[in-house]
């Protein structure tokens, strides 16, 4: 999934944001983290969670 794709998927009308927060320039709004874990059907603690393997890291 692109970040613009990810962008539309969450009602956002530009993926800038998304983009900032991946460079670490932004810290994602609690209201962001809500959509993305609804969105992709996992608890806010999963997703806050930074124990994931990630393939290619």
């Amino acid at each position: 999934m692109t970040l613009k794709e990810l962008a539309s998927a969450l009602g956002l009308t530009a993926h800038g944001y998304i983009s900032e927060m991946e460079a670490g320039k932004k810290k994602p709004t609690a209201e962001f983290v809500l959509k993305v874990a609804r969105y992709f059907k996992v608890s806010t603690d999963q997703l806050l969670k930074d124990e994931l393997d990630v393939e290619g890291k």
